[in-house]
């Protein structure tokens, strides 16, 4: 089964609307663990204005306490503040993403190549913190051979081209495969005959798009979805969504 990491940024922004406590990020994310969802991801962005530090520190007391068994993902780009927050908090997995801070969501993967000594010093730092680190990328098979270089974990599959309404769905889900077929082979584990590089994705991920990318890299690590899922849960409720989601994902 491929784990559901449910994204709470958007719970954080409706919130952040009016000056109140609701909807509650904790409360909201207890009710998605609670109807199985195997971990939780959040992006604190520098400016705060959807999840909040405060909520990254909420969030960590809330699986540590009550959910040992779920997971939790931090996103981010990898600045000094981000990783000493990682540092602080020691989430189970810290994704790397190439934005800028003015950016209203993530569009594009790393060029590794470009960053390679960056990435490298900061998986490093964190995975002497034993934080999982996944790179978030672009589909193209020649970042499996980069990942491996700079020390990933895993990467995450940027899905937007191939969720995005109106673009070539075949053809955007044939490089999400050969790009996940890659990074089975590549990597330090693959030389000691593991499964190489794990595989992440994410991204405009909905109930009607995500059964074809299962079928297509049955052995997906972890699916992190947000937008979709919050927009569902307005008609299903968030319990009923996630277990919608955690069907198709073999759960």
């Amino acid at each position: 089964m491929t784990d559901l990491s449910v994204n709470l940024n958007a719970v954080a922004q409706l919130r952040n609307r009016r000056d109140l406590p609701w909807p509650s990020v904790t409360g909201v994310a207890r009710v998605c663990l609670a109807a199985g969802a195997d971990g939780i991801t959040v992006h604190p962005r520098p400016d705060e204005r959807h999840i909040r530090r405060s909520d990254v520190f909420a969030l960590s007391d809330l699986l540590r306490d009550e959910w040992q068994d779920r997971e939790f993902n931090i996103e981010g780009y990898p600045s000094e503040d981000f990783l000493r927050l990682c540092e602080v908090v020691r989430p189970d997995q810290a994704t790397f993403v190439p934005d800028d801070p003015g950016q209203a969501t993530s569009d594009h993967g790393w060029d590794i190549g470009a960053h390679g000594t960056m990435l490298a010093e900061a998986i490093e730092r964190l995975q002497n913190c034993a934080v999982r680190v996944s790179l978030f990328v672009d589909a193209d098979p020649s970042v499996a051979a980069l990942a491996a270089e700079v020390g990933a974990d895993r990467i995450e599959l940027y899905t937007g081209p191939y969720g995005h309404p109106g673009g070539d769905v075949a053809a955007e889900l044939a490089r999400l495969k050969a790009t996940a077929d890659a990074c089975r082979k590549a990597g330090i584990r693959a030389a000691r005959g593991g499964a190489g590089i794990g595989v992440n994705a994410g991204h405009d991920l909905t109930l009607d798009n995500l059964p074809a990318l299962v079928a297509a890299i049955p052995d997906l690590e972890e699916c992190s979805i947000g937008h979709a899922l919050t927009a569902d849960a307005l008609l299903y409720g968030f319990a009923e969504t996630v277990r919608k989601y955690r069907a198709i994902l073999g759960g």
